[in-house]
């Protein structure tokens, strides 16, 4: 029926429940759609979109507040992620997509051996110190405690991964075999970036 379409906006990027992410909203068909979940305090499902169209597991996300209007109607606004849903079906009635969702959480509740957490907890540490004061502290005994320490991990293919896992210990375990490597990789970025704009010498490449 009508009322059980979850309006969808593909994004590249992956949202968490229980996380939030700044949005700006500029094109016609998301201004309507986020105006309709403003005015009726609803929900809008973000779904991660790609080269070959969007994937069928998301997050919905409310908007908590509305930062900036702009004068055509653009918005800056805070959204909230909330409910995992798989997408059963697509509705291309209005301007925006829609989808009929599944909505879904964790059916495994097996408890997180104290080591792997410790594992998850340190390779986050270390990205917390290479990313700086930009990332925000997981808070102890949450029970979704993986979607907070994955929230500064910048690679899609993993949290989407971690999205569609309904365990938390196994996405603990998944945090815990993939941040050593991943922090890894980013400190090279980190250098690579750092050194980049200098020649051998360590001065500015002089432009010919």
């Amino acid at each position: 029926m009508e009322r059980d379409l979850l309006p969808l906006f593909p994004l590249q990027l992956v949202l968490f429940p229980g996380t939030q992410i700044p949005l700006h909203i500029f094109e016609d068909r998301y201004k309507e759609m986020i105006g309709d979940a403003i005015a009726a305090g609803t929900e809008f499902g973000i779904v991660r979109a790609g080269e070959r169209g969007i994937v069928n597991t998301g997050c919905t996300a409310i908007v908590e507040r509305v930062l900036r209007r702009y004068p055509d109607g653009r918005l800056d606004i805070l959204a909230a992620g909330r409910r995992r849903f798989e997408i059963l079906g697509l509705n291309d009635d209005k301007a925006y997509l829609r989808g009929s969702v599944d909505f879904y959480d964790d059916d495994d509740f097996e408890p997180v051996p104290e080591e792997t957490q410790r594992k998850a907890m340190e390779g986050f540490e270390e990205l917390k110190e290479l990313k700086g004061d930009e990332v925000e502290e997981p808070a102890p005994g949450h029970p979704r405690l993986s979607f907070q320490i994955a929230q500064p991990v910048e690679d899609l293919d993993f949290r989407q991964l971690l999205l569609a896992t309904r365990s938390e210990a196994e996405r603990m375990k998944q945090l815990a075999e993939f941040l050593s490597g991943y922090v890894s990789r980013e400190r090279a970025i980190q250098h690579v970036r750092e050194v980049a704009p200098r020649n051998g010498h360590g001065k500015l490449p002089v432009n010919l």
